[in-house]
């Protein structure tokens, strides 16, 4: 089994996969070790993970994920939950007050949720498997909710597609370490260090999405002269669909009790 260090120096996602199973006791270990490894806050647990195997079922998650192929090509997809539902249940029935069904109790589930999920991505990758995190399940929340049957105060948050990989793709760059770093307060760059951290990430990653003829053709045909154009556009993080998106979950967070009812306002 790798080590911590060369696994977190040799991610990758994964997008192309083998049909091969994954024994059943794998998953539970490694479902099993991420939440032993996570912090929890107050040690409430409030995370729930459903797993989908059967291949009808993963169909109907390929429509939710906006058709990505990986769904249906990996023989598991993950989904990581903010779950309050069980802890108010176990509260009702001691008597105790209620709560955690307001913004702060989202907000705690949904990280604590994304710990164990970072913990399960290490999990499976120690065991030879690939996995990719699926950013579409912010854009289907309410549907994946429906389909996976959750409860009240218990929405999906993240996503893994897990497999045995099918391609061996390069390591993706990454800011410059000074980029993250600050020394005691943020340290903001001037015009020129900014320019100075960007510059290879801009290279690259223009490089990258001009290599693929779809994406390309997308570029060229809407006159984007830039990685930066690129990633606000409307084929990648449209601004005006974010607009749309964030409205759409601020009813879904009234709907499930984290936020009131005049939030949706």
């Amino acid at each position: 089994m790798k080590s911590l260090t060369e696994l977190l120096n040799g991610h990758r996602s994964i997008r192309q996969y083998k049909p091969d199973t994954i024994d059943p006791k794998l998953i539970e270990q490694a479902c099993a070790e991420a939440i032993a490894g996570a912090s929890s806050s107050g040690n409430l647990n409030s995370i729930s993970i459903v797993l989908s195997r059967d291949a009808t079922r993963r169909q109907r998650l390929w429509e939710l994920h906006h058709q990505q192929d990986m769904v249906l090509q990996a023989p598991l997809t993950v989904t990581l939950c903010a779950d309050w539902w069980r802890t108010r249940q176990w509260l009702a029935a001691r008597g105790a007050r209620d709560n955690f069904n307001n913004l702060i109790g989202y907000h705690v589930a949904a990280f604590d949720a994304i710990i164990v999920a970072q913990n399960l991505a290490l999990a499976f990758e120690a065991r030879g498997l690939g996995i990719c995190y699926m950013g579409t399940t912010l854009n289907s929340m309410r549907a994946i909710a429906e389909f996976l049957e959750l409860p009240d105060t218990c929405l999906p948050v993240t996503s893994l597609v897990v497999g045995y990989p099918d391609e061996d793709p390069p390591k993706r760059d990454r800011l410059p370490l000074r980029a993250f770093l600050h020394d005691e307060v943020y340290q903001r760059p001037d015009a020129a260090e900014l320019d100075a951290l960007y510059a290879e990430r801009e290279r690259l990653g223009w490089e990258r999405y001009l290599s693929i003829p779809r994406l390309r053709a997308l570029i060229e045909e809407h006159g984007i002269r830039s990685l930066a154009e690129f990633y606000t556009s409307p084929h990648k993080y449209d601004p005006d669909q974010h607009a749309v998106d964030s409205a759409l979950l601020r009813e879904l967070l009234v709907d499930k009790h984290f936020l009131p009812e005049d939030a949706r306002r």
